[in-house]
């Protein structure tokens, strides 16, 4: 039973590995790392060089982790032991709702090929501020239907803020860290925004969900803040 899926698996990393290797940088980044090549430890010079970019790219890519861990772990546990729905039930709205995400994420991609992924992130955060009152009449309601209405509404608001990331954070960096910066970003703020997320959300949903809901309008607030910090970095010169 367990060789088809380690089959499968091991199918998709090699084809994964395959296009790794297929892919080849742009003329105009491989010209910048001709003229100043990688340093010797480029998380250092990351650090050390560009701490206001390690420190707003951090801080605005915190909400789309939240709001995953949130609308995944946190409320698959509270919908079946404290609201009472069939955990089957619960878990095919959320497979619903997954659906909604990708969406936001395909949106938000010609979005911000139109426009600036900074802008499309600050508009996918003022969003997620705006949901997350929502949290405690919906997803608190017991109500399949409300349920899963936010639990789309709420995913498709994190493909907003997902989506464009990978544009945004390797561009507040020059060629010489870009791998470094944006990596060092995206699992920081994976760690800040989803790591203990869903235990805050168990802790806080003992006051009430509401709170939960106020919770995420904080992390869409610190996001903004981030974006806020770095408006004019938005756009990276290679």
């Amino acid at each position: 039973g367990w060789r088809i899926p380690f089959l499968l698996s091991a199918l998709l990393v090699g084809i994964g590995l395959w296009v790794r290797l297929k892919l080849t940088e742009t003329p105009a980044f491989a010209a910048a790392l001709e003229e100043s090549p990688p340093p010797k430890v480029p998380v250092a010079e990351a650090m050390r060089t560009h701490p206001l970019q390690m420190f707003g790219g951090t801080f605005a890519a915190i909400a789309c982790f939240a709001i995953f861990y949130l609308a995944t772990a946190f409320a698959l546990g509270y919908g079946t032991t404290k609201l009472g729905i069939a955990r089957e039930d619960f878990l095919g709205v959320q497979l619903v709702a997954i659906l909604f995400m990708a969406a936001g994420i395909i949106v938000s991609g010609y979005w911000a090929d139109h426009t600036r992924p900074a802008q499309v992130l600050g508009w996918g955060c003022a969003a997620m501020f705006a949901t997350s009152f929502l949290t405690g009449p919906w997803l608190g309601s017991g109500d399949l239907f409300l349920t899963g209405a936010y639990l789309s509404l709420i995913l498709f608001v994190m493909g907003l803020v997902y989506g464009p990331l990978g544009a945004w954070l390797p561009g507040l960096f020059p060629a010489r860290v870009r791998y470094t910066g944006a990596s060092i970003c995206f699992n920081a703020a994976g760690i800040l925004g989803g790591a203990l997320a869903p235990n805050i959300a168990l802790k806080l949903s003992e006051r009430g969900l509401e709170y939960v809901g106020y919770y995420l309008a904080v992390i869409a607030l610190i996001s903004l803040f981030g974006l806020f910090l770095l408006k004019s970095r938005d756009q990276s010169a290679v």
